[in-house]
């Protein structure tokens, strides 16, 4: 038992019909490509999903693990007034995770029963069919990317010698500057960061990731690499395979779908 299946997923709200509309057809490489996780989750009858989210209200090196019995993802802010999911927590195991953290980590629990868009589209969108699972959200941090990998790592061994079936998602988009009407502008540097990442993981650099220059995160604004890097050092030292399922940017953000079999 233990971790069964982990993946990377973008968490764009135009993922959501309700919310992208039409623009969410123009984002079909990542809906099939969700649609292939979803159905890896099922087949691996996960009982708990940890979804480590970049988007946090933390304004310091503490890290967050979200302790509630029940979570609401709603889409109100978007827009959408309809689209709503409920979510039981895990509270044993949060509780387990944080109480064996390495005490060098500073982290905390918090309760917090609505979830935002950075662990809300995932959720909604990965847990379509796995009616029983229980979930964690876990925070990133405002720290540097090893402090994430080290994070990781710590909570690896909570992870593995768990009796449950657990799959970790890390939730997050890549560079936001890839075309001139993207979000943040442009960079040039941005397609260039994007698909070395990609390389990175899929050669298992994780090293060299966690060292990119803090500089070119900012100009590139990218958050989605915290949460890889935390997801990273879940998975560091384990024998696992990585598989490329989409990358697309029509709206000038990075979205990398990646599944990582163990």
């Amino acid at each position: 038992m233990s971790l069964i299946y982990s993946a990377i997923s973008p968490h764009s709200p135009l993922l959501i019909p309700g919310v992208g509309k039409k623009n969410t057809e123009l984002l079909k490489k990542t809906t099939d490509s969700l649609k292939k996780i979803e159905e890896d989750l099922y087949a691996a009858q996960i009982e708990t999903l940890i979804i480590i989210s970049s988007h946090s209200n933390s304004s310091d090196e503490t890290f967050a693990l979200n302790l509630a019995p029940e979570f609401q993802i709603i889409f109100e802010e978007f827009g959408d007034f309809t689209t709503k999911k409920s979510l039981p927590g895990d509270i044993l195991l949060t509780q387990n995770l944080k109480q064996n953290l390495n005490q060098n980590h500073k982290a905390r629990l918090i309760n917090k029963t609505t979830l935002n868009h950075g662990s809300g589209v995932p959720l909604y969108l990965l847990t379509e069919n796995l009616k029983d699972v229980k979930i964690i959200p876990i925070y990133c941090a405002q720290t540097d990317l090893s402090g994430h990998l080290s994070v990781g790592e710590s909570l690896q061994k909570t992870v593995v010698e768990s009796n449950k079936r657990i799959g970790v998602i890390a939730s997050g988009d890549l560079s936001h500057t890839l075309t001139p009407n993207a979000p943040g502008g442009y960079s040039p540097k941005a397609v260039g960061f994007d698909q070395k990442v990609i390389e990175q993981l899929q050669n298992k650099k994780i090293p060299e990731l966690v060292n990119t220059n803090p500089e070119l995160l900012e100009e590139v604004q990218t958050e989605g690499l915290k949460a890889i890097s935390l997801l990273m050092g879940v998975l560091n030292k384990m024998n696992y395979s990585c598989k490329l399922l989409s990358y697309e940017h029509p709206f000038g953000v990075g979205y990398l779908t990646m599944s990582f079999y163990l």
